[in-house]
């Protein structure tokens, strides 16, 4: 067996292979020899059919899958020998190969192979500014007001107040007041205290189930609240202008929980925050994590965006165009490929070339132990020690779990998909070394509409 390469453009090359009788005919003849063993042919008794016989029933088949094996298996040790970075995997070239007659001996297959492009990355040229939140005190103030409702007395109320959370069905009326003929009709859910006008918030004071609150919608919420309440597009919000009329279906009532010590242990389980203070410092703490973890996606994602935009490599596009082809779903050919290259398939292409020079950098697949060890952070974190166990059976058990949870790859997709943007971000970062910028959460806000 013989493989001779041939390079036949920037990227490409042609492969092909030469094989002999020697190279299969020893192994064809011992799966003859178990046929023959255990072939029933009309005439001869089980295992007793003439070799000459069997050999014309089946030798074509065993050769052509003894082939398939040898073809396989050569490619594979040639792109590993040779270490060769190729993309995707060899198609075979049938029109050069040509129609195979097993009648012969000696074979010759050609196959196609692209090696990998090299995009020179300039970190240099990079200028993606990395932002930073600043947590103003008011933004403390409203989440440890939020905690104190999460973490509330929840009732269902006989009767409406001003800062209550109402739902029911509400149907469009004309001018005169009268429903709508072909209106908006449907269920909301609304919080009384989200409406800005305190005169529509007095209408629904005193109000029980199955009482009617006539008001208008856009006087009462701003146009975000009033999207998400109506479950309308932007754009229908902006025109909508008529009165509405609800009927209520309920009412519930949270009584947000006292800011002392039971509330802080239901926040943050431990111990350590004893007071209003510590409290929070610890609320500023979590919301400069998640703003700031935010800040990296967005990151990474301009990066990864800006790197694309300036890909500087060959790529060899037929190759890939009919390797997609040969992978993809019989309603996705060829030529949807072509069609839609530029914009579907080019883009994630380029950044899979990027992500392999990425990793010569630095790994940044996640390995199974940091799965692992990520799950028995969130599993400790959800979930209180038990008692009258020693540490070791503890830990022991815990690992045990998050292994058996980790073996599930639907489990593990998120806690991957996590630390794997954790450490994308970790090695761009230390590439490019930003420029970091501190806003405000609502500079942030308007930033990432």
């Amino acid at each position: 067996m013989n493989i001779v390469r041939e390079n036949i453009g920037e990227l490409e090359l042609s492969l092909k292979i030469e094989i002999s009788e020697s190279d299969y005919q020893e192994k064809v003849a011992k799966q003859l020899k178990e046929y023959q063993k255990k072939a029933v042919v009309l005439g001869f008794r089980k295992g007793m059919a003439p070799i000459g016989l069997i050999q014309k029933m089946y030798k074509k088949a065993i050769m052509s899958d003894e082939i398939q094996n040898i073809l396989s298996e050569s490619l594979f040790k040639y792109v590993e020998d040779e270490k060769l970075e190729i993309v995707g995997s060899p198609l075979s070239n049938d029109e050069k190969t040509g129609e195979i007659d097993f009648d012969k001996k000696d074979f010759v297959f050609y196959f196609d192979a692209a090696l990998m492009p090299q995009p020179v990355i300039k970190w240099d040229a990079l200028n993606v500014k990395m932002n930073q939140i600043k947590i103003a005190a008011k933004e403390v103030d409203e989440e440890v007001n939020s905690m104190a409702q999460r973490y509330g007395k929840f009732e269902t109320p006989e009767t409406a107040d001003v800062a209550d959370h109402v739902y029911g069905k509400i149907v469009e009326l004309e001018k005169d007041g009268s429903e709508k003929e072909g209106g908006l009709s449907t269920f909301i859910s609304m919080d009384l205290n989200k409406v800005k006008s305190d005169d529509i918030k007095q209408l629904f004071v005193g109000k029980k189930a199955q009482d009617k609150v006539v008001f208008n919608p856009s006087k009462a919420l701003d146009t975000d609240t009033l999207e998400k309440t109506l479950r309308l597009e932007k754009d229908v919000v902006k025109k909508f202008k008529s009165d509405v009329e609800l009927t209520l279906s309920g009412i519930s009532r949270i009584t947000a929980h006292k800011l002392k010590e039971e509330l802080f242990n239901m926040a943050f389980p431990g111990g350590e925050v004893k007071d209003i203070d510590s409290f929070k410092k610890m609320v500023k703490k979590e919301l400069e994590k998640a703003y700031n973890q935010q800040c990296q996606m967005i990151f990474v994602s301009k990066v990864r965006k800006a790197l694309v935009e300036n890909f500087d490599a060959y790529i060899p596009t037929d190759f890939l165009q009919r390797w997609l082809a040969s992978r993809s779903e019989k309603e996705t050919n060829l030529e949807t490929i072509k069609q839609e290259w530029e914009e579907k398939y080019l883009p994630a292409i380029k950044w899979e070339f990027l992500e392999a020079q990425i990793r010569k950098i630095k790994d940044i697949d996640p390995t199974q132990n940091e799965v692992v060890d990520n799950i028995k952070t969130l599993m400790t974190a959800n979930a209180p020690r038990p008692e009258n166990i020693s540490e070791e059976e503890y830990q022991e058990k815990l690992e045990s779990a998050a292994r058996s949870i980790a073996k599930d790859s639907k489990n593990v997709s998120q806690v991957y998909e996590r630390l794997y943007a954790e450490k994308l971000y970790a090695v761009l970062n230390e590439q490019i070394k930003p420029e970091v910028e501190k806003i405000s959460v609502k500079e942030f806000v308007e930033l990432n509409k």
